[in-house]
């Protein structure tokens, strides 16, 4: 049984049916919904929501992941514009675009990226945009399309302690994710970058904080602490529960590292409360 602290409602408000009433329309896909985030009523009532683009098959096998797994066809020519125009329908000044990782395509989906923020663009003046990003294969040509761009916030997800990878993200690379987080930071000057980890798969809290500082070191801002829980029947098991209280103790240390902005808490997800998180950061700097 889960703990009371991870305890939530879905929201069936006008809000809440709206949105998804947008996303049908438009033939949209959300990673609220595909990877059943605890969040979703939440951010949905508030009209916020996490774009997921490129489809949503994913060619990855993840052991922690929700999301459909097996061998994607094509690319939807019509979904940047059709993203565009959901986001300007739901009156979004922030707006949080990811994707399914794409390892059959040349690009892993980058041009795809930068089409999306393109179309934003030119719909909404003003909006801020967040991309997280999968590692694109390790590939410097890819995660330059998508900076050519201009997102306002890159983000890329370490997940777990290089330990785990052959667990957690068996066709993944930790150093190669340390290296896009390093190589973004150094390609666009004033970039704000974003990474995040899973709690609860097995990590000693020593890797937690060796991972944490790894993080730092390659100039990353914004941190994001969150308990996993086991989205499927056959996904990765829940090794332990993390308290509210151990998520403030690591907020308070991810602070001292020297990031930004550390948003820290069971139901903490990359996406969640994003657009506090970078206001939170700009009164900062």
């Amino acid at each position: 049984m889960r703990p009371n602290w991870l305890r939530t409602k879905l929201s069936t408000s006008k809000n809440f049916n709206e949105i998804k009433g947008i996303l049908r329309e438009n033939k949209l896909h959300t990673v609220c919904e595909e990877a059943l985030c605890p969040n979703i009523g939440e951010c949905f009532e508030q009209r916020t929501a996490t774009f997921l683009i490129l489809g949503d098959t994913c060619t990855r096998q993840c052991g922690f992941c929700a999301v459909k797994k097996g061998s994607p066809f094509g690319v939807d020519e019509g979904e940047p514009l059709r993203i565009a125009e959901a986001v300007k329908e739901m009156n979004l000044q922030y707006v949080v675009i990811t994707s399914v990782t794409r390892d059959d395509l040349p690009d892993g989906g980058a041009s795809v990226y930068a089409q999306t923020i393109q179309r934003i663009r030119e719909s909404i003046r003003g909006c801020t945009i967040e991309v997280l990003i999968p590692d694109f294969g390790g590939s410097s040509e890819a995660l330059e399309t998508v900076l050519d761009a201009q997102p306002d916030i890159l983000n890329h997800n370490i997940e777990t302690a290089p330990r785990l990878y052959s667990q957690v993200r068996p066709m993944a690379d930790y150093e190669r994710s340390l290296k896009l987080l390093k190589n973004a930071k150094e390609t666009v000057n004033g970039l704000t970058t974003k990474s995040g980890l899973m709690l609860g798969l097995g990590e000693e809290w020593n890797e937690i904080i060796s991972v944490m500082q790894a993080i730092r070191d390659v100039g990353c801002d914004i941190l994001t602490l969150g308990q996993y829980l086991s989205p499927r029947r056959n996904a990765l098991p829940i090794r332990r529960y993390y308290t509210p209280e151990e998520f403030t103790m690591l907020k308070v240390e991810g602070e001292r590292m020297g990031f930004l902005h550390v948003e820290s808490g069971p139901l903490v997800r990359s996406s969640y409360h994003a657009k506090a998180q970078t206001n939170a950061l700009v009164a900062k700097v």
